[in-house]
């Protein structure tokens, strides 16, 4: 639960930013910005239980980059479909779409990088290896 409310602030963030740049109003930009990413707040917890089944972490489908493409495709989706019920506006949908995904893509690369690792540093053998002395 740590990992999506680290990467909702990120998302809460950057949605805020772009919906009031491309908006110019802070009430439809208040609402994009609230509403799409706890769409994709929802959308990003399911896809993290479905890429950590033991099929998927089994394998090399598990990888960062993979990750996110697959979450890409779902942001793109939700954000293009928040933003055009809550403006009617298919051109700022689809801007909002594009923009707003893309930075967020990046940053949730970046985010699964950094908690991956942090997962990695506390595996038992990386414990077991830091406890046992390796001089002959």
């Amino acid at each position: 639960m740590k990992k999506t409310l680290s990467f909702a602030i990120i998302h809460f963030t950057v949605a805020f930013s772009l919906a009031f740049l491309l908006t110019g109003n802070l009430l439809i930009g208040g609402l994009i910005a609230l509403i799409e990413p706890m769409v994709n707040t929802v959308a990003f917890y399911f896809h993290e239980k479905v890429w950590q089944t033991k099929n998927l972490v089994q394998t090399q489908h598990s990888s960062p980059s993979k990750k996110t493409i697959s979450f890409a495709i779902l942001h793109f989706s939700v954000a293009f479909t928040v933003v055009y019920l809550l403006t009617g506006d298919v051109l700022l949908g689809g801007t909002m779409a594009m923009i707003e995904p893309t930075i967020n893509t990046f940053a949730y690369y970046l985010h699964e990088r950094v908690w991956q690792k942090k997962q990695h540093q506390n595996t038992p053998q990386q414990l077991m290896s830091m406890m046992v002395c390796l001089h002959h």
